[in-house]
């Protein structure tokens, strides 16, 4: 029986072959010293060096080679890459690391083995790119776009998530919040958004808990550009007053937000996001109109050679103001950093510190949490 490594090391070994074949032709009076594949001269795209070594386990189409020729069993992390929503949510960064160092690695199997001895990394990137034309449908926004989550502003690209996020405050009265976040894509460009928030509140001098205010959200893809690095959304959630005015966790009025997302990848994998909106309450005599604006900067650093875990410092600018005459608007900062948890980074958690800059009365410091689970890329225990 074949077994996942050997037919591993067996796609390396025929890439090898087809390398030395050629840096053989090139020279026929190179010594052996000399002759070690490692020449990428004689390749002239990425669809050679697809062929030459990963056809024999992924199939020239990208949807995996037929059974019969396979000669493995394949695991349940085996893609494919002519399949667009599987496919499209992955960053280049991530294919990167698997074709350099292998599948275990980023936590997969190891059928998929190391080419770092014989691929230069003009190469993978080749590669990548002929992977990348596997998926026709021009609409599905590649995962390059897919921007750092921050702890206050909303991200915009759809996403498939599930997030607990949390505030503890650090000054003032004494409240812990909690919310549950699912997030689940419509096809290419839209995404489905339900959010539960429960709360513990000391603000009427007792200890009291209850659920807040339920929401519903939709967030629709207007525009992206992988070249640009850009990509535009806006969106729209439900807020119903199923909170606790008694203990202070909402339950006023039903409420109606609309916004714009804008992410802006640069070079160097820093980042710009902007999330910008207006709250309409259905009662305003017991909420008034809100306007809010947040933007967070950021910069990812990875280790290996950008082959390893991805870290993500983060500043966020916050500020909201009441549409009421002689309001003034109301800022804060947040810094904050992105960790993974895991080889596979589809479990991810944040930590930061919210502080107010103006207008600090009645206004707290807060520590701001999330752990955020991708589970498109696997179980809740993989990937570790």
């Amino acid at each position: 029986m074949t077994t996942p490594l050997r037919v591993g090391l067996c796609a390396a070994t025929a890439l090898a072959a087809v390398l030395l074949g050629h840096a053989v032709n090139v020279s026929a009076q190179t010594t052996a010293a000399t002759a070690r594949p490692t020449t990428p001269l004689s390749f002239r795209s990425g669809k050679e060096i697809w062929e030459a070594g990963c056809v024999s386990c992924h199939g020239a189409d990208g949807r995996g080679q037929a059974d019969n020729l396979r000669g493995f069993e394949v695991p349940p992390t085996f893609p494919d890459f002519s399949d667009c929503p599987t496919s499209t949510p992955e960053s280049n960064a991530q294919w990167r690391a698997v074709i350099t160092n292998g599948g275990p690695a980023r936590g997969f199997s190891t059928i998929m083995p190391s080419f770092k001895d014989l691929l230069t990394q003009e190469q993978i990137g080749m590669v990548i790119s002929h992977i990348r034309s596997l998926c026709t449908e021009a609409a599905w926004p590649l995962g390059d776009l897919n921007l750092p989550r921050p702890l206050v502003t909303e991200k915009a690209f759809p996403e498939n998530e599930t997030v607990i996020a949390g505030t503890i405050n650090a000054q003032g009265a004494a409240g812990i919040g909690s919310t549950l976040i699912y997030e689940h894509r419509l096809g290419a460009t839209a995404m489905f958004e339900a959010i539960v928030p429960y709360a513990f509140s000391k603000e009427t001098g007792t200890w009291g808990a209850a659920f807040g205010d339920l929401a519903l959200g939709y967030k629709q893809k207007l525009a992206h550009s992988t070249r640009r690095g850009s990509i535009l959304s806006v969106g729209g959630e439900l807020i119903a007053p199923t909170g606790n005015p008694d203990v202070g966790t909402g339950g006023e009025s039903t409420v109606f937000e609309t916004y714009a997302a804008y992410g802006q990848l640069f070079r160097g994998q820093t980042f710009l996001q902007l999330h910008t909106g207006i709250e309409l309450p259905a009662h305003q005599d017991k909420l008034p109109k809100a306007y809010y604006l947040r933007s967070a900067v950021g910069k990812t650093f990875a280790t290996d050679s950008g082959h390893g875990r991805r870290w993500t410092p983060m500043m966020e600018v916050i500020g909201d103001r009441d549409i009421v005459k002689g309001v003034s608007t109301n800022w804060d900062v947040v810094p904050q950093i992105q960790i993974p948890l895991n080889k596979r980074m589809h479990v991810l958690a944040s930590v930061g510190y919210r502080v107010p800059v103006n207008n600090r009365d009645g206004r707290q410091r807060q520590f701001l949490f999330y752990g955020l689970w991708d589970w498109m890329d696997g179980g809740l225990l993989k990937g570790w």
